[in-house]
This record gives structure tokens, C-alpha cells and sequence, in this order.
């Protein structure tokens, strides 16, 4: 008699659309019609949806599946490159579970890695200073995360920083250098105390992180605080 459609899709824990979406990408086959045009299931449609899901279960993808037989040469090479996908994951999840637990200890916003939010917020930064760090971190790579910290954990605001934040879109020409003039012993201590690591500098170079800074330096700040940040970069010598 063989199973409906519903009836095989519930004894294998799966779904009528899984199924059906099995057999649209040939990884299941057709089953034969009844004389009244039903599908007809049997055993080997049932055991190959198991299998099926047995697999995605050890982390193959679907395409993986599909390529693959159990006696074919490339068995090997496709349960590598699963096992590989696999220490991978895990090595993320721990990770994970690891900055939740940092987050349950000491909550932080969660706009930074737990480490870098910590010190942003110790040391009283801006909306648009975390939007920044927030970018730096991500284009410039996980592997940065303990430079930013520790550069964070030196930056003190002051007077000058905080009439940086304020700065009006319209500040004039002398309010601008004095400004610059007065916040580039502060970094220029920072970059020489925490210069970027040799890897990081090297993706920092890169063409791509320089136009999204740039892109993301322009969203956050106004024409005059970018004027300010300018001659800062000019004093300290970093262009």
C-alpha cells in the first residue's frame, strides 16, 4: 500500500514541504502513483528521509548530501570538510558562550564585543565614538578586539574631548585648530602607546576598510568635527 505524502513525512519527523522540496532538488526520489494519482511511499523513500536527516543532523548540507554516496571515492574528502565545518561551529559557540557569560558577570550594551563595550563605556564615549569603535572592530577583525580594549582603557575624556562632541557644525577656523591643537597629546600618546598590530595594520591598509571608515567617519560626524579630526591626524603625524 505504501504511505501518503503526510503519513511519510510524519514518521520520518520531517515536514510535507521538506519532502516536497527533497524531491524538487532530486535528493529524493519519486515515489509511484495509486490509480487514483496518489503517491505511494514505501520503505526505501522512508529510509532515505532518515538518512537524510540523520545527516543534517552531523552538519551536512543538502548539496553535500546530494553529491555524495556512501561508496563513492569523495566520501572521505566530504566528511573532512564536514568535520572541519563542525570544530569550526563549535569553536564559534564556545566563543559565544563564553561573551555571555562575561555579559550575565558585567552587563554591557551589546553594540561592542563584550571586552571593548566595557572599556567604551568606562570611558564615557560618545553615540557616534561607539558607532566608530563598533565599525573598527568589525573591518579590522575579531583578532584587534584586546588593541581597542587596551587603548580604551587609556583614553580619559576631558574638556576639550567633550567640546568635540558639542562642536557645531559651524565652528570657525580658530575654534577648530585650538581644538585640534589641545586633543593631539591625548592621541597622539594612544597611538604610540597602542600601535596596530602588524596584522590588523595590514587589513587597515586595505582599500575596502578605508572607504567604509571613511563612509562611516562621514555619516557620524559633521563637517567641522571631520576638520578637527583632519588636523589632529596632521599634528600627530598620521597623514
Amino acid at each position: 500500500m505504501g504511505w501518503s505524502t503526510r503519513e511519510v513525512a510524519q514518521l520520518a519527523g520531517t515536514t510535507l514541504r521538506t519532502v516536497r522540496h527533497y524531491h524538487e532538488i532530486g535528493l529524493l526520489d519519486e515515489p509511484e502513483r495509486l490509480p487514483n494519482g496518489y503517491k505511494a511511499y514505501r520503505t526505501e523513500h522512508l529510509v532515505r528521509l532518515l538518512q537524510i536527516r540523520r545527516l543534517t543532523r552531523l552538519g551536512f548540507s543538502l548539496s553535500m548530501i546530494t553529491s555524495m554516496e556512501d561508496e563513492s571515492e569523495d566520501l572521505e574528502e566530504t566528511l573532512l570538510a564536514v568535520d572541519a565545518e563542525l570544530a569550526v561551529t563549535i569553536t564559534r559557540l564556545k566563543e559565544a558562550r563564553r561573551e555571555i557569560a562575561k555579559l550575565r558577570r558585567q552587563p554591557a550594551p551589546t553594540d561592542l564585543p563584550s571586552d571593548i563595550s566595557t572599556a567604551a563605556t568606562e570611558a564615557r564615549l560618545s553615540s557616534n565614538d561607539r558607532s566608530l569603535f563598533a565599525v573598527l572592530a568589525h573591518v579590522i577583525g575579531d583578532d584587534s578586539s584586546q588593541h581597542w580594549q587596551a587603548l580604551l582603557q587609556d583614553y580619559r575624556q576631558d574638556d576639550a574631548t567633550r567640546e568635540f562632541d558639542a562642536l557645531p557644525p559651524d565652528a570657525d577656523e580658530e575654534t577648530r585648530e585650538l581644538l585640534a591643537q589641545r586633543i593631539a597629546p591625548q592621541t597622539s600618546a594612544l597611538t604610540e602607546k597602542h600601535p596596530l598590530p602588524s596584522g590588523a595594520a595590514q587589513v587597515a591598509g586595505r582599500q575596502s576598510t578605508t572607504d567604509t571608515l571613511i563612509t562611516t567617519m562621514l555619516d557620524l560626524y559633521n563637517p567641522a568635527q571631520l576638520d578637527v579630526i583632519v588636523r589632529i591626524w596632521k599634528i600627530v603625524g598620521l597623514i
